[in-house]
């Protein structure tokens, strides 16, 4: 299948190395406006792909099969949408939209024009959330009590035209629905402080849904880099720390166990806490980036919805719309 760019910024080059080593697709061409950008890019493609300035000539190209966009949220949903109009599949970044309405829109025009789109979830096609997800569905794990991720950092970048929660959360929203396959949030809380502008720069996410509860962290102004989700069961609990060399992924077979004949005199039950082994199972590495763009392209051959398709995207965003009205009811400026 033939792909287009059109972006060659921060993450575009990720996208094209990764097509351009693909089975499935063939990067068949690149667009950007800067003349800079696809500058660079013919110094590491040459004449094997074509170069665009314009998306309305890559839309207008019937040798396209699909488009990869990743390109600023406001310019970036222009363009998805005459992408879908023509007929030719999404690839977009994370995430689906800024505004619940747009993302809506994205979804009934894929349905119009039969085609898929595809978000960039990257972090559901990572080799250890996958693990993870293996565990849980295996019943290894128990009933899911609850799900915590710490995402921080001391920037890199202060961003003016999203918070921490926008940039940072959605990862872990969108890991957060895979693997509790789509279960719709019952309740949404969120606190954070604005500093160096008119964004939050940590917040403190709180989800509870109808049998387990879930913490999510997004900090800009943290002295330690952070990126770990710890997942709790009533039989075991797991920590991901994906900043690890190795190790990355701990399985920790302890837990509570409820014993109503101590104290019984007192009319009282006692919980004991269970110490069991550490398993640390060995899990090959593999590009999540080229994982996520395989299963795209599975999802067109076979015309099945992908995993981080629109109804994804749409229920992360409802999460991220509940949370900036949560916000904004309990603001705290520092």
């Amino acid at each position: 299948m033939n792909a287009v760019l059109i972006g060659f910024g921060y993450w575009g080059p990720n996208i094209a190395r990764n097509l351009n080593v693909s089975k499935d697709f063939n990067l068949y061409g690149i667009c950007d406006v800067d003349e800079k950008k696809l500058a660079k890019a013919k110094n590491l493609y040459g004449d094997k792909v074509k170069y665009y300035t314009d998306y309305k000539d890559v839309i207008a190209d019937a040798a396209v099969d699909m488009c990869a966009v990743a390109l600023r949220n406001e310019i970036g949903q222009i363009v998805a949408r005459e992408v879908l109009k023509a007929k030719k599949h999404l690839f977009m970044e994370k995430p689906m939209a800024t505004k619940l309405e747009d993302a809506k829109l994205l979804k009934r025009l894929a349905e119009e024009n039969g085609v898929l789109i595809h978000i960039d979830h990257i972090l559901v096609y990572h080799p250890i959330i996958r693990k993870i997800k293996e565990i849980i569905d295996s019943g290894e794990l128990g009933e899911l009590i609850f799900f915590e991720s710490n995402r921080a950092n001391l920037g890199p970048h202060i961003k003016n035209d999203m918070n921490a929660m926008w940039d940072l959360a959605v990862h872990d929203l969108a890991i957060l629905d895979y693997l509790c396959n789509g279960k719709h949030a019952r309740d949404v809380e969120c606190m954070g402080v604005k500093k160096f502008g008119d964004q939050e720069v940590l917040t403190y996410l709180t989800i509870q849904y109808s049998n387990f509860i879930a913490m999510l962290k997004s900090s800009w102004i943290s002295p330690l880099k952070e990126r770990t989700i710890i997942i709790s069961g009533t039989h075991k609990m797991i920590v991901f720390d994906d900043l690890k060399e190795s190790e990355k992924l701990m399985i920790y077979d302890k837990g509570v166990e409820i014993n109503k004949e101590l104290f019984s005199e007192y009319g009282k039950y006692e919980a004991k806490v269970r110490m069991g082994d550490l398993y640390v199972p060995n899990i090959e590495r593999e590009d999540s980036l080229l994982n996520s763009l395989t299963h795209f392209a599975e999802c067109i051959r076979e015309n099945k919805q992908s995993i981080s398709g629109p109804d994804q995207g749409i229920r992360v965003l409802e999460i991220l719309e509940k949370a900036d009205c949560s916000l904004n009811k309990n603001e705290v400026k520092a």
